[in-house]
């Protein structure tokens, strides 16, 4: 399994933004070649941080090959069919509207290749909003999610663009299935980001029924740390902030034991600390903030309390559990070193290309265009005409900060 579980398969990317760029970054780190076909102006997330690439498409695009193509044109499109003939895999987010005029659908595809995966991420499936756009809070929006993520009052998405990368995932689980499948139809996969938000949101939505039905109401609750009293972040005498897990009466005794809080009968289940809750979270809140972090971790850890300190991103990869070799891998990019985490199923990966970096627009196109059988004349035809591009190694691809001006006086 030196070289991944899809060593030699061939995916043909065109994504933009998350869905299809990390289901396609996962399906490379399981070992496939992954060609990203982006228009000239590049893929969207190469222009977002100082018009520059954003953490998005560093972290997704790792090791893929860049083939810089303008699909517009008859000439385009000839290389685009040619490149579908001899791939595996095909995974694209496109508008409905847009695949249609592009010729990326599974009918155009399949009669060019019989044995083609075509998984096509969409807003929505089949339904009244099947030709309609959604994206990542769209689908918060419209699945429960955001009703529940307040700020300040206001519903709000979650931040990371979580629906987004479970789509992602959910794309990767149909391509391997339809691998393994003898029948035909499972070689075309379309995947709507609603539809998966509703997956998701099922024990919420199951959740809202069961009160209904219990209570005579549709109760929400939130999250459990609103449910349940000493669940949640608390801060230590330090400044630092802990996250403690008490779902149950063991959780609540174990932390008590490591804190040296004096039993009390009246809070043994509970039942009896939702009742009592604002004494819970006071009790809870001034234990923590007797001790430093250090110290509490440790008797945390020593009676079996489930916890972890909140991490501010930059520090994330420092902690010890992070810097286990197989977790990560650094690469080069333009003058910058990263750090990037893997797909966390060591046994199945590709061991050559980990550390590859993304590619920059158009790094792969003369190569691509030659491995495709065009000659060295017609390569640099369709370069010169612009139907395809090649990189700029030298061009900047970030805005530098400004000198600041000494202040005056």
């Amino acid at each position: 399994m030196g070289n991944g579980i899809l060593a030699g398969r061939v995916v043909v990317e065109l994504g933009s933004m998350i869905a299809a760029p990390f289901a396609t970054h996962v399906l490379h780190q399981l070992g496939a070649t992954v060609i990203k076909i982006e228009p000239p102006a590049g893929e969207t997330t190469r222009k977002l941080v100082r018009g520059g690439p954003s953490g998005s498409y560093l972290a997704f695009n790792r090791g893929k090959k860049s083939l810089c193509l303008d699909m517009q044109t008859d000439e385009g499109q000839a290389v685009f069919r040619r490149l579908v003939k001899g791939a595996d895999i095909l995974v694209q987010n496109l508008s409905p509207s847009a695949a249609r005029k592009m010729g990326v659908t599974y009918e155009a595809c399949a009669a060019l290749n019989p044995e083609i995966v075509f998984c096509h991420i969409k807003g929505y499936a089949d339904g009244p909003l099947a030709e309609e756009v959604a994206s990542n809070p769209i689908a918060e929006a419209a699945t429960g999610v955001m009703h529940s993520n307040r700020v300040d009052g206001r519903p709000s998405r979650l931040g990371p663009s979580y629906h987004d990368q479970f789509a992602g995932c959910y794309a990767v689980i149909s391509v391997l299935g339809a691998l393994l499948s003898k029948d035909p139809a499972a070689r075309n996969i379309e995947l709507g980001l609603y539809e998966t938000g509703l997956h998701i949101a099922a024990r919420d939505i199951l959740g809202v029924q069961l009160k209904s039905q219990l209570l005579g109401r549709p109760e929400t609750e939130p999250s459990a740390e609103f449910s349940i009293p000493g669940y949640g972040a608390y801060e230590t005498c330090d400044g630092r902030w802990v996250y403690l897990v008490m779902l149950n009466d063991e959780h609540w005794r174990r932390f008590c034991k490591a804190a040296d809080v004096a039993p009390d009968p009246a809070l043994a289940s509970l039942r009896d600390r939702r009742r009592e809750r604002p004494r819970v979270e006071r009790l809870v809140s001034d234990a923590v903030a007797e001790l430093d972090y250090e110290a509490l971790s440790q008797r945390l850890a020593a009676h079996g309390v489930g916890f972890t300190e909140i991490l501010s991103t930059d520090r994330v990869l420092s902690a010890p559990q992070a810097q286990v070799p197989g977790k990560t891998s650094d690469f080069g990019f333009s003058g910058y070193d990263f750090r990037s985490p893997d797909f966390p199923l060591p046994a199945l990966l590709r061991r050559d290309g980990l550390d590859a970096a993304p590619p920059l627009l158009g790094d792969d196109s003369p190569a691509i265009l030659g491995d495709l059988g065009y000659d060295p004349a017609t390569v640099a035809a369709l370069l010169s005409a612009g139907i395809a591009m090649a990189a700029d190694p030298t061009a900047e691809l970030w805005a530098r900060p400004r000198d600041r001006a000494p202040a005056d006086g």
